[in-house]
This record gives C-alpha cells, sequence and structure tokens, in this order.
C-alpha cells in the first residue's frame, strides 16, 4: 500500500515518514483518504480548480519534512499526522469536534485520539466579519497552548505560500502579498517561551517560510 507518491524526497526519508508507512500503513492510508474524502463531500477546491487534497499533501509533506527537527514522540506520530489532513475539516467540511475525535478514535488509542481532535480544534479559526477577526489573539493562544500545534499551523502558513508563491493567477497574487504582510505577526504570535518542545516551531523551517521568494527574514 504505497501513500508516499505526494512526498518530496527529503519528507519520505524522515523518521516519522519511516514510522507511519511501516508501523501504521494502514491508519496512515485511511486518515489521507478520509481525509481528502470529507472535503470533496462539501466540493472543496484549492487554487481555483484542484482538489482540496492536494493542499492536505502539501500541509503533510511539510510536516513529515521538518518533524524530525522537533522531534515528533513516536506515540505522537499518528496524532501529528492526522492534525496536518484533518485541520481544516471543522472550518471547512463541517464536520464538529465529536466528529473529528470519532474518526481519530477509530484509527488510535484514545489518549492518541484525543490529542489529534484538539490539534484539529485549536486550528480552526474563530467566528469573525473577517481574516483578522478569525485569526484574533484567543485563536493563536488556543495554538500555543496545544502540543504540536504550532508545528501543523507552520506547515499549514508554508504549505499556503509556496503554492501561492509559485503561481500567478490573480487569487494567488492577492494572497501572496497577504501572506508577506502578515508573515511577522504570525510569526511572533505563534512562538512560546514554554520548555516543552511540542510547542516549538523548528528553525530550519522557520528560515524556508522567511526565504521564499520575496521574503525576508523576520526576527
Amino acid at each position: 500500500m504505497d501513500n508516499t507518491d505526494f512526498l518530496c524526497a527529503e519528507a519520505r526519508c524522515s523518521d516519522l515518514a519511516r514510522l507511519l508507512y511501516t508501523q501504521y500503513a494502514v491508519q496512515a492510508y485511511e486518515i489521507r483518504q478520509s481525509a481528502h474524502q470529507t472535503h470533496a463531500n462539501v466540493n472543496q477546491i484549492y487554487g481555483g480548480n484542484l482538489p482540496y487534497g492536494v493542499h492536505l499533501d502539501m500541509v503533510a509533506d511539510a510536516v513529515l519534512h521538518y518533524a524530525d527537527y522537533l522531534p515528533v514522540k513516536d506515540m505522537d506520530a499518528l496524532p501529528v499526522y492526522f492534525g496536518a489532513y484533518f485541520h481544516d475539516s471543522m472550518e471547512d467540511a463541517r464536520l464538529t469536534y465529536h466528529d473529528v475525535l470519532r474518526k481519530a478514535q477509530g484509527l488510535m488509542e484514545d489518549r492518541q485520539a484525543l490529542l489529534a481532535a484538539e490539534i484539529v480544534y485549536a486550528l480552526t479559526n474563530e467566528k469573525g466579519r473577517n481574516r483578522m477577526e478569525r485569526a484574533d489573539d484567543r485563536y493563536y493562544a488556543g495554538i500555543r497552548h496545544t502540543p504540536y500545534a504550532p508545528f501543523v499551523k507552520l506547515a499549514d502558513r508554508l504549505a499556503n505560500m509556496r503554492f501561492s508563491f509559485s503561481h500567478l493567477e490573480h487569487g494567488n497574487l492577492h494572497m501572496r502579498q497577504v501572506y508577506r504582510d502578515e508573515l511577522p505577526h504570525f510569526l511572533r504570535q505563534l512562538q512560546t517561551d514554554s520548555s516543552d518542545f511540542r510547542l516549538a516551531l523548528p528553525p530550519d523551517m522557520v528560515t524556508a517560510l522567511c526565504c521564499l521568494p520575496g521574503n525576508f527574514p523576520t526576527k
């Protein structure tokens, strides 16, 4: 059961990828397929005409690529992978917290499922009239206090920025500028003084984000 064709070479060779696609191959396959179908069920697309699964695969690729820099604990491999794939499911695909938790419980132990659901919950935007209200201080506080949520959120932003910076459609040009303008505030909001490595941001991942074309290193 090959579930790695979408991954870059670095992600495919990470310790987390080796664990997922050997010991947890069946669960990893089901997480990816279920997440893709969840967004397909609400006809959500990405970049104007692509299946939303394209974005989900890009987020998972970033998570696997940089997971060894934290590192992600073996027991947390499935929750983090699940979080990467279902991070938009409550916000965009009409799932409730209970729906997400139940899906996770069908794929992993209860403790792991709770962590997976909490990552998804933390990454779900607040109610708001505009982008700033939806990603307010309360939203970022929830991310900073949820293990691995800052990491998955950074992977989400890296995936979105890579896509918008490599496609020339008008919508992507607009979002490219939005992401550039937001970058300093975004990174500050994700940073924490906690000694818990599960709340950390991999430095190489931050560098990759800041060094995209048109960006500059951000303190």
